[in-house]
Formats: structure tokens, sequence, C-alpha cells
């Protein structure tokens, strides 16, 4: 049986995370202004490159998709040949008017699935066309990416497209999320619930909604995160510390009496803070001026990430020069017991797989108290 897959790339997607701006919505002339490089079309590329050299001769699937960077370019790129181009780009650079134009034509050929390679944003943005009339998948592209409607990582949301075709996984209810991005880019986290779609439903490989724990008693968990900081800062003067973004590090952060940014990543030596919400630019400057770094880092939420969710700018290049040794992770056991595992997306499978060789990382969860968390990607 014939699979109708609808295929819609958002060119623009993840532009922003690299440059530090939290974001690309409104922003994309300021990304390339600040040295933006598009990378969708290499999460959309790899994602159907791993499934057309896989799966490609298994399944029976007739793709319609949008003409040039926004699907045809890289269903070309990856060896498919049997595609039609149902929407035509009337510009170079693309809007959210071209997605939820691509959808509705999409939704009057009656596809069974729409697989999209974005973000939040660009969900947003099919859901109010379809509402929860076709299930979505996405290649998660972008820079904030809280919805349940994304595979793991590229494989992953090939995996699900496969799986689909062959009728062996379950359509449920998954939650669209959306985060204010002009409120995120001054440190304000402001996520809301959109709607509910029809998704893929795989625990696996699909990433699950971020959580917001609001439990007062982990204060005292985070005091002693704190001490714990403190004492290896001191152990290690001569390092520099990239604090991540996230309320656990912010509170660790701020309790030192450090300025910190809530959204973003910040330098400190020697307890001084000598950049603030740095992007990918910034960070390879300190990186050729210091010579020991550490990064800190905690999950978010439920998701369980700590590579490639919400700080693109830590780059694959970044965080190779670092190394994946130098990364400490944080975190209070409540969020703990919702991640029961690790996991990164760099965009680089090279680094990925280093992680996935320590199989294991240790996260701190209290002042020299560690647990032993399992790295995971895609599933494995």
């Amino acid at each position: 049986m014939v699979t109708k897959v609808g295929f819609i790339v958002n060119p623009i997607a993840g532009m922003g995370g690299r440059v530090g701006l939290k974001g690309t919505d409104g922003v994309v002339d300021e990304a390339i202004k600040l040295g933006a490089k598009p990378i969708a079309h290499l999460k959309a590329e790899e994602a159907i490159g791993y499934f057309f050299s896989k799966y490609s001769k298994e399944d029976d699937i007739e793709w319609f998709t949008c003409s040039g960077i926004m699907g045809e370019d890289e269903l070309i790129k990856s060896g498919i040949k049997n595609y039609k181009i149902v929407y035509k780009l009337k510009k170079r650079i693309t809007s959210s008017k071209d997605t939820k134009a691509a959808t509705n034509i999409l939704l009057d050929k009656k596809v069974d699935l729409i697989l999209f390679c974005g973000g939040d944003g660009t969900a947003r943005d099919i859901f109010k066309v379809i509402g929860n009339k076709i299930p979505i998948l996405g290649i998660p592209a972008g820079v904030k990416m809280h919805s349940g409607v994304f595979g793991i990582n590229t494989d992953a949301s090939a995996k699900m497209l496969h799986e689909f075709a062959n009728g062996r996984l379950t359509i449920g209810d998954v939650e669209i999320m959306d985060l204010d991005e002009e409120r995120y880019r001054i440190g304000d986290w402001n996520i809301r619930l959109f709607g509910i779609a029809k998704g893929v439903v795989e625990p696996t490989f699909v990433q699950v909604g971020k959580s917001i724990f609001e439990n007062v008693s982990d204060d005292a968990i985070r005091d002693e995160l704190t001490e714990h900081i403190v004492e290896e800062m001191e152990e290690n003067k001569n390092y520099l510390y990239l604090f991540g973004s996230g309320g656990t590090i912010d509170y660790v952060a701020k309790k030192i009496g450090l300025k910190n940014t809530l959204l973003g990543i910040d330098a400190v030596f020697q307890n001084k803070v000598i950049g603030n919400d740095l992007n990918e630019s910034d960070l390879i400057k300190l990186l050729n001026k210091y010579s020991k770094i550490k990064v800190i880092l905690s999950p978010i939420g439920a998701q369980g990430f700590i590579l490639g969710r919400g700080n693109l700018q830590l780059s694959p290049n970044i965080i190779k020069k670092i190394t994946p040794d130098n990364i400490i992770v944080i975190s209070t056991p409540a969020k703990l017991a919702s991640t029961p595992v690790i996991r990164v997306d760099t965009g680089d499978k090279n680094l990925d797989n280093e992680f996935i060789k320590k199989e294991f990382m240790m996260v701190v969860i209290g002042y020299r108290l560690s647990r032993v968390v399992k790295i995971q990607i895609d599933g494995i």
C-alpha cells in the first residue's frame, strides 16, 4: 500500500541558535548579519538520506513537497526521485506564510503524514492549518523544540517514518508547545500549550514535552549543588567555566553572586563574569584564549537533553575542543526522576558517537553526590 507523505522544510529554522538569538522568528535579517548559516537543509538531508539508504527499497512512499529549498532540493540530494511538487516558492527567503500555504495544499492532497524539518514555530504553523486532521512528525532543526512531535534526532525521525509507513506505530495526541521568542531573548521563559495535534507515538524515539517542576523543597538541593560548583571552581582556578542555560544553573550562578543569563551561555573565570549571553563566535574567541575550559549543563526538563536544545551556541566544533570529559552535568533528583537518560543532539554524528562510547555520565545531584545516568541517542 502506498503511503502519501507531505514534506516541508523550513529553511530558516535554527539559524538564530549559534549566534545567540534563541530563535529565528522575526529576526532572520539580524541572524544573517551576525553570520548565521542555514542548518535545516542539512538536518533534512541527514534524515531523508538515512531513510533512503536504509528503507527506500522496502517502503512504498509517494512524496509531496515544495519547490527548491523547502523540500525538493533535500529530496534530490538524498536520492528520492518519486516526488511531486505541490507548492512553488515565490521568493528565496521563506516565511510562515509559505509553510501554511504548503500545508493547505497537502491537506487537500489527503496525505497520510506531514513530515517537516524545523522547530516549534514550524510545528505551530502546520498545526494552525491541519489541527488534528493529519499526523505530523518533526525532524529537529530549530532552536526551541518542546513539542512532542519531534524525533530525538534525524535518524530517529527516519526510523519513525519507516515504522509509520509499515503501520507499526500508534497515532495519538501530542502537545504542540511554543515559546514567546521576544520574551525568551530577554531571559523570560514563557512556554505555553498551543494545541493538541495527532502525532506518531513512540516513547523511545519521540521526545517528551518539557515539564516545569515547581518544588520548593528543591531549593535545599540547589544550595548543595551551589556548594559543589563553588568547590569545583576553587579547586580549578585556572579553568574558564561556561555556565549553560536553565533554571537550575541560573539558581546556582545567582547564589554564587554571578550576573547570569537565564537562557544563554555565560563565561566565568576566577569567579568573575567575563562574558554574558555569548554566541558561537564569542565562544570560539574564548577557546582561542583559554586552554582549559569546563561547561556546566543541566538536562532540559523531562526530555533529558544537555546539548542540542536551547544551547546551539555550543556547536560541535566548540564541544570537540572542550571534549565531553569536561562537561559537568547538574540536576535536582526531582528533575532527574523524570529524566531517566541523558540525551545529546549536537548536529555532528561522530561527536554524538563519542558520547555514546562513554555509555554513562555522572550527574551531580547534591554536594559531592552524583548519580550514574545512561547516555541515550536514538533509542540505543
